[in-house]
């Protein structure tokens, strides 16, 4: 499990693997916005709970058809669904590798972009923590997309068009969660739900994930 959560970071570390493709399109949101909506600090502040997780739910979207596509071409795929390392482990190491190089790294990121949305001094808190509770959903429903389209030739589109739907109850939450944050009101809702899709999404997922890709490699 180790070994492979070693190298799937250090593929994505490599040229061309992902790492900052992420964080950059993360950082031209947060810069385009404002020149498109104006330098008006109050309506700045008011979409910038929605820009920022919307910018970072497109963010992890970018690299999903790299969790398997790269293993199914070189044939470790087909090693790892035959290992005796259950194959239900190996997709939850790679969404958990997916998360590190996107989700935690966006974290990090998202005060230093608030900053460029003008989101209150009080929601930042708010940001870091909605982030660090949701972006594990993303990375573990774009691992069962990923798995469903692998081996389709330039699935990349099919699989934003199947994962973005199942997105959008996190976006939802996540974002109301900085909203509500703030504005200095009560978080403990939207906060509760974004942890059980989470945690739903982390129990259940791999194993539909590793199903999918049982079935793609017969």
């Amino acid at each position: 499990m180790n070994a492979l959560l070693i190298r799937d970071l250090k593929l994505a570390f490599r040229a061309g693997g992902g790492f900052g493709l992420g964080l950059a399109f993360f950082l031209l949101v947060a810069v385009l916005v404002p020149l498109g909506v104006g330098p008006e600090g109050g309506i700045l502040a008011r979409i910038a709970p929605g820009i920022l997780w919307v910018g970072a739910l497109l963010a992890c979207l970018l690299s999903l058809d790299r969790i398997f596509a790269l293993d199914f071409e070189d044939g470790s795929l087909d090693l790892l669904a035959t290992a005796p390392l259950p194959l239900e482990g190996a997709v939850a190491m790679k969404a958990f590798a997916h998360w590190l190089v996107t989700g935690l790294a966006l974290t990090i990121l998202s005060p230093v972009l608030a900053v460029l949305l003008n989101l209150p001094a009080q929601g930042y808190p708010w940001l870091v923590l909605s982030l660090v509770v949701g972006t594990p959903a993303l990375s573990v429903i774009g691992a069962f997309g990923a798995a469903l389209t692998v081996g389709v030739r330039r699935g990349g589109l099919l699989l934003s068009l199947l994962v973005l739907p199942l997105y959008v109850p996190t976006l939802i939450f996540g974002a109301e969660v900085v909203r509500r944050g703030a504005e200095g009101a009560a978080t403990g809702v939207p906060l509760a739900l974004l942890a059980a899709i989470t945690t739903g999404s982390a129990a259940l997922l791999p194993f539909a994930a590793a199903a999918a890709i049982r079935v793609n490699l017969r």
